[in-house]
């Protein structure tokens, strides 16, 4: 792998090297991605080179432009590497398959350029075929073999002697020199292309007297170029059509609709919970799970239902061909293209196929899995008139399935707009906000004011959302409400990790980060496993790492929470129990529960110095903490007076603005 830091330096070592894939990140100081991509394609050898372009937007301008840029796939930044590493995986093989392709074709040029090409002659007054030895080869016949035109016309596919025909009289009328690809089927029973060029010869007096030309088997080169055209325009794992064809191919249904006056609909299909079974069993049952969920959305989608084209020039047109409806739109997002539908039941009914297909049961890994979908549906022209329109707005459908329960579809409706629009709009972007790596974490140091060290910080996490920062208070309680803050919080888990191995290596730090934990994951029984991988990843200790659960949330989902904090406890995670003093804690479970530190609601600091109420408060907690023997650290320190008391009550640990801001 070789990296550089410009566009300018990439095309310094590419004068000179043809690598197998190139990763392009969309902002690059000096030229930038999307110019350095369209700059490629303009460079001997990278026509067909897969190019993948990282970028942190995900609005349909940007990807239209990577796209008209030349890149062969799209890939929104993320933490969840896994599937960047298999996207490179996939384009990789295909860049391998390409150069093997390529390597075939170049050998068969210098083959042809340096042997004599089969040759032939034919007159018309006797009807007589001459063939050379090459020419005969071509056609599967021995050197001593006599071929007849008449027997040569019979090698010709029935469906081709009639255009076939049709093109000699175009060529003797117009004088021009004939040139065509002509399918056959050898008397071994092979099928070949035989590229054909001929030149008609006239007499004097303008009469036709015969034709001389040239024969080349170009079987092989057509294969290969159809693979590597098949390799650009289709997933390598499931065979659908990929994101780009997709595109296309969506573009040409509503052409078609809108020439014939009808409605059209996409459905965006959204696979439930394939995450927990792609980590669960690994990356390998996942793809396969992926290319049966393929083949069952093919069959739901009838051949009425499929989009015509005569003439496709992503696939030549010579390729007559119904198109496939469905494709795979990314990761674990499909689409279904309804070219012609007469209502919204039309295609419910499509989506009511797919979810019964999908109530079956998949086997991968040797084992059975249950996996639904949520499938949003959006129609032709009602909901949008463009491909970008339709798309966002059956995004907007899909995702009303998901707060509603998963395994269902929904019609796009208008009455989404407003205020339920955009909270729909948000939990859909706070959905792809993991894999767009939007989510960020900020550190607030935890200080000992007595020894004035840090002793530690608290992770708290923010999302920077189309450049501008969510508060925390606009999208937790969505996480939550949604069940996103599971996976938004392993996330963090593993942010964390890898930030304590930074300070670990550049700072020498040994104390621990604290990041907070909602109830929903004590529930996961597989929470040590996941943090045991995330500490493991990193090289750090399992102590790099505090969770803080609420005093609420704890004694809200005790029994579920208690066996998870004995079990990282015994694995070295310290426990922290968050905004302690506002709940209803009972003393007997503090005494038992492994628990390391209290930490005291900026709540009853704010008002330190002011009302007696609040000291008697924090001096209740400190000396609760002590005699546990557990640390106490109060939270939301502002103010010298606040740390001035804090300090003289018996707390030494704080966190807060006077401190620093996250």
């Amino acid at each position: 792998v070789t990296e550089v830091t410009s566009g300018e330096a990439a095309f310094q070592i590419l004068a000179d090297w043809l690598p197998d894939v190139v990763v392009l990140d969309a902002l690059m100081p000096g030229m930038d991605g999307f110019q350095m991509c369209q700059a490629l394609r303009g460079l001997p050898g990278f026509e067909a080179l897969p190019v993948l372009m990282l970028t942190g937007l995900d609005d349909e301008a940007s990807i239209t432009r990577a796209y008209e840029a030349g890149a062969t796939d799209f890939f929104v930044k993320a933490t969840q590497w896994s599937l960047l590493a298999g996207r490179l995986r996939y384009l990789l093989r295909a860049s391998r398959t390409r150069m093997e392709l390529e390597r075939s074709k170049a050998k068969l040029a210098r083959a042809q350029d340096l042997a004599r090409m089969g040759s032939f002659e034919w007159r018309r007054q006797h009807g007589t075929l001459v063939l050379s030895v090459e020419g005969l080869r071509v056609f599967g016949k021995s050197s001593g073999d006599a071929l007849s035109a008449r027997a040569l016309m019979r090698l010709l596919a029935s469906e081709e002697r009639a255009g076939f025909f049709g093109l000699l009289r175009g060529t003797q009328a117009h004088s021009s020199v004939l040139a065509a690809d002509i399918a056959v089927s050898l008397s071994d029973g092979r099928q070949r292309i035989v590229h054909l060029e001929a030149e008609p010869e006239f007499e004097e007096h303008g009469t036709l007297v015969g034709y001389t030309g040239i024969v080349q088997d170009v079987t092989d080169r057509r294969v290969a170029e159809d693979k590597i055209r098949h390799l650009a325009n289709f997933d390598t794992l499931t065979g659908l059509p990929n994101r780009r064809q997709l595109i296309w191919r969506a573009e040409r249904a509503l052409e078609h609709a809108s020439r014939l006056n009808h409605q059209a609909a996409v459905l965006l299909i959204d696979l439930d919970r394939f995450k927990i079974i792609n980590d669960t069993l690994g990356h390998g049952a996942g793809d396969d799970l992926l290319i049966e969920v393929s083949r069952r959305l093919r069959s739901c989608v009838r051949h009425s239902d499929q989009v015509m084209d005569s003439s496709v020039e992503s696939m030549g047109a010579r390729s007559h061909r119904t198109l496939e409806a469905v494709g795979r739109y990314g990761g674990d997002e499909f689409v279904a293209l309804l070219p012609e539908v007469l209502d919204d039941r039309d295609a419910e009914r499509v989506a009511d196929r797919i979810l019964d297909q999908m109530r079956e049961p998949i086997f991968v890994g040797g084992q059975e899995c249950f996996v639904t979908c949520s499938v949003g549906i959006s129609l032709f022209p009602r909901d949008g008139t463009s491909v970008a329109d339709l798309m966002r707005n059956a995004d907007v459908a899909m995702y009303t399935v998901k707060s509603q329960g998963r395994n269902a579809a929904s019609v796009y409706k208008p009455q989404l707009a407003g205020k339920g629009r955009e909270k729909l709009e948000l939990e859909s972007a706070l959905h792809k906000a993991l894999e767009r790596g939007e989510l960020v974490l900020h550190y607030q140091p935890k200080v000992d004011v007595r020894g004035a060290r840090m002793v530690g910080a608290e992770a708290l996490m923010r999302w920077m959302h189309n450049g501008v920062l969510v508060p925390p208070m606009d999208f937790i309680p969505l996480a939550e409400e949604t069940g996103l803050i599971v996976p938004m919080s392993e996330w963090a888990i593993r942010e964390a990790a890898r930030q304590a191995r930074i300070w670990q290596d550049n700072f020498g730090f040994k104390d621990s980060i604290a990041v907070n934990m909602p109830n929903r994951l004590f529930e996961r029984t597989d929470l040590v496993e996941h943090i045991h991988q995330a500490v493991t990843m990193y090289g750090v200790p399992h102590s790099a790492i505090e969770l803080e659960i609420t005093e609420t949330g704890l004694m809200k989902d005790l029994q579920n929470v208690i066996p998870s904090l004995h079990r990282l406890n015994e694995i070295g995670v310290e426990i922290s129990i968050d905004d302690f003093g506002t709940g209803y804690s009972s003393l007997a479970y503090l005494t038992t529960l492994p628990i390391s530190e209290l930490k005291i609601d900026r709540s009853f600091v704010r008002d330190l110095g002011l009302t007696p109420q609040s000291a008697a408060v924090v001096t209740a907690v400190i000396a609760l903490a002590r005699s546990l023997g557990l640390r106490v650290i109060a939270e939301g320190v502002e103010n010298l007076r606040q740390m001035e008391v804090l300090n003289r009550l018996g707390c030494g640990i704080m966190q807060g603005f006077l401190f620093s801001r996250p």
